[in-house]
């Protein structure tokens, strides 16, 4: 795993969406059930993104779990979630909205909406969020942007 913190360091800084390796938000029992309408594969089965709520805090308690190659020496994939900021998730991932593409140059991108909420708990945003990954290098980076409300 060690190969792996460099490349969390080109994701975005944590005062934004970032990702991060996988944590408490990572537990099974925070997938969003129906499974079936809340993960989806790529990239012939070696990615997986899944929808995580993890309860609490009610604010922010939506992740974005996402497992990538490289594999490890023992075929294991990387596993990382999306975060809002420093142990905080989104108020709501709209994963049956999320799109997908691939550039060669890039590699793959995704764009799902999400809602976040001001650090007062007064006001809900709607953003839109990207994630780009290199299965190469199992390099991620996040940007977001605002939503159409």
């Amino acid at each position: 795993m060690k190969w792996l913190i460099p490349l969390l360091l080109l994701a975005t800084p944590a005062a934004a969406q970032s990702v991060s390796l996988c944590d408490w938000q990572a537990l099974a029992q925070a997938l969003v059930e129906p499974w079936e309408e809340n993960t989806r594969v790529f990239a012939n089965g070696n990615v997986r993104l899944a929808a995580i709520d993890t309860v609490e805090p009610a604010n922010g308690a939506a992740y974005l779990l996402v497992l990538s190659p490289p594999r490890s020496e023992l075929g294991e994939r990387q596993c990382c979630v999306v975060v809002f900021s420093d142990q905080l998730g989104f108020a709501a991932i709209y994963f049956d909205r999320l799109k997908a593409d691939y550039d060669p140059a890039v590699g793959l991108m995704f764009d799902v909406p999400v809602q976040i909420v001001t650090a007062d708990a007064s006001f809900f945003n709607g953003r839109l969020l990207s994630l780009t990954l290199n299965q190469s290098t199992g390099a991620m980076t996040t940007n977001m942007a605002l939503g159409r409300e």
